[in-house]
């Protein structure tokens, strides 16, 4: 097994009612449910009886379903934390999917503006550690970086310890992740910027899918992929944490020699924050779409940086809420 992956024993549980459909289904001889005053839906009802909605008076009839229980593995997205060093001192823990690990701490430092070119980043390496069977665990990765890179005040530091669900909660304050890019963005309507078709833009969600080969085994895992303006995929990566998946393909960038990212498109699979975009904002992506919702601090950040930001990117529709000149409309 993979260490992306992890095997588990669960219970299943499985509901068949008469009809065939879900809960509250009117099978064969049961009652649609009642309506309580007002017009307003019946309160649940349970173990397929008669239940009066307190306070209203009002009764509910759901069929009781069959139920099969049954045992079964299942396949989990891992999540294992990591600690990041530099020089001999450590720097900050985030929980993230095991694999594609230099990348992720290359493009952290990117995104905590520690680094911003190739060579900044003279080595990376794994250190001792190892688990309770005495098995090397991989989980900490020391950075060894130029001698003329200032080390991070700190005062700015992440507190040790940062979660996949959510990277920002783990700084010292908003206004520390408010750092200036080195990649400044040209104005959307500048000669020579990024311009991309909408319709091209609308099939990035699909084509992102497309690779997403843990999301695939587990359910359970973000995705960020970085496009060409004519759809070309340059890099994708998987992680339990929407921000570390990010990282990972601005890390990829930095190792590669390919920042500022200034015709490519940042595609995620889940929403955006205001974390998001700026890790776009450092790396000089002018476009990042997401599947779901920005926040408003997210559209706050992109107006201010030059970012182009799309919400909502689902196949058929999607909303610009900053810097729309960059999507062409046929």
């Amino acid at each position: 097994m993979s260490r992306l992956t992890q095997r588990v024993k669960v219970t299943k549980y499985r509901f068949r009612y008469d009809d065939g459909g879900g809960p509250g289904s009117r099978g064969p001889g049961g009652a649609a449910p009642v309506e309580g005053a007002g017009g307003a839906p019946a309160g649940p009802a349970g173990d397929g009886v008669a239940v009066a909605s307190a306070g209203q008076g009002a009764v509910a009839v759901v069929d009781q379903p069959t139920v099969t229980v049954g045992h079964r593995e299942d396949i989990l997205a891992a999540e294992e934390p990591l600690e990041i060093r530099l020089g001999h001192e450590a720097f900050s823990v985030t929980m993230r999917t095991p694999g594609d690990d230099f990348d992720l701490v290359a493009g952290f430092l990117v995104s905590e503006g520690v680094i911003w070119e190739q060579d900044q980043l003279i080595s990376l390496r794994f250190c001792a550690g190892e688990d309770e069977d005495g098995r090397q665990t991989f989980n900490v990765v020391e950075a060894q970086l130029r001698p003329d890179v200032a080390l991070p005040d700190a005062g700015l530091e992440r507190h040790v310890y940062t979660t996949s669900s959510c990277g920002i909660c783990g700084t010292a304050s908003i206004d520390a992740v408010r750092k200036s890019s080195h990649f400044p963005l040209q104005p959307a309507t500048a000669a020579g910027t990024l311009q991309i078709r909408a319709d091209m833009l609308a099939t990035l969600p699909d084509r992102l899918r497309a690779g997403q080969k843990v999301f695939e085994r587990t359910g359970g895992v973000h995705a960020a992929g970085l496009f060409t303006a004519q759809g070309e995929l340059l890099c994708l990566r998987e992680d339990v944490g929407r921000h570390n998946a990010v990282d990972k393909v601005v890390g990829w960038a930095l190792r590669e020699g390919r920042l500022p990212l200034a015709g490519t498109v940042l595609q995620v699979s889940g929403r955006a924050s205001f974390e998001l975009v700026q890790k776009a904002a450092l790396a000089g992506i002018p476009l990042l779409a997401a599947v779901s919702a920005p926040s408003s601090l997210a559209v706050e950040l992109a107006q201010s940086a030059g970012v182009t930001l799309v919400g909502f990117s689902r196949g058929s529709s999607m909303n610009a809420y900053a810097h729309p000149e960059r999507i062409l409309a046929p």
